[in-house]
């Protein structure tokens, strides 16, 4: 029999002669709305004071979560209005943190925040040019969020 969700991100597939298939299907789309270009408001082991504008936000879990994160580390928390939803990231996936303003990827299990290179100082021979050149490659990569400073 085949699986009855995709393979990265747990997404629910329609069946055939299924009823009701727009209850899977909205399912699906919340799951892609959280997922496609992923942002988390905080990484955060508590789950977070909820109001109106809390619908469709996501936390990212953090070790030692409790309540119904409980068990859940390093997945994405999503609130639909009246209950969560938890995706398991994908190897690679890349995910932004609001509260810092931080990228994070998802690689082996984990979740890795770009590395940080300080800006060019420095040294027995100045070049200004050679300088003023690797800062602007560095700011480049930082407003990509390929490094930090």
């Amino acid at each position: 029999m085949p699986s009855l969700q995709t393979a990265r991100f747990d997404l629910p597939l329609l069946v055939t002669s299924q009823a009701q298939k727009e209850v899977t299907h909205n399912e699906a789309l919340v799951r892609i709305d959280a997922l496609l270009h992923a942002v988390a408001e905080d990484r955060i082991a508590a789950v977070p004071d909820l109001d109106d504008d809390s619908t469709g936000k996501c936390w990212l879990v953090g070790d030692g979560a409790t309540g119904e994160w409980s068990g859940k580390p390093g997945r994405l928390a999503i609130w639909v209005g009246s209950d969560w939803r938890f995706a398991r990231p994908a190897e690679g996936m890349r995910i932004r943190l609001n509260a810092t303003g931080t990228d994070l990827v998802h690689i082996d299990g984990n979740w890795i925040a770009a590395p940080a290179i300080p800006d060019p100082a420095g040294g027995p021979t100045v070049d200004a040019e050679a300088r003023q050149a690797i800062k602007r490659l560095l700011d480049h990569f930082r407003s990509l969020g390929h490094v930090t400073r």
